[in-house]
């Protein structure tokens, strides 16, 4: 097989690195698999960039409670607690 047409070498493991959003609003972030807790190659972090689907609804999840703490800052809102 010429150079040309060579295979591409995949690896195993993902890139990436931690959604700071959830990091900063999941109480139970550090508790996640690494793979649920990574994004990548965005400059922003959202729920698509997370790698997986579970990291993406926990997304979702963080950013439905951090709304609903911005919409009513005077009643006491716990955040939604996570797997």
């Amino acid at each position: 097989m010429d150079f040309y047409h060579r295979k591409p070498k995949r690896s195993e493991q993902s890139t990436g690195r931690d959604c700071q959003f959830c990091a900063t609003f999941d109480p139970n972030f550090e508790k996640r698999h690494p793979v649920d807790r990574w994004v990548h190659g965005t400059p922003y972090d959202s729920a698509n960039s997370h790698l997986s689907e579970n990291g993406h609804v926990l997304h979702l999840i963080s950013e439905i409670s951090k709304r609903r703490v911005d919409q009513h800052p005077v009643e006491p809102v716990q955040f939604l607690k996570t797997a």
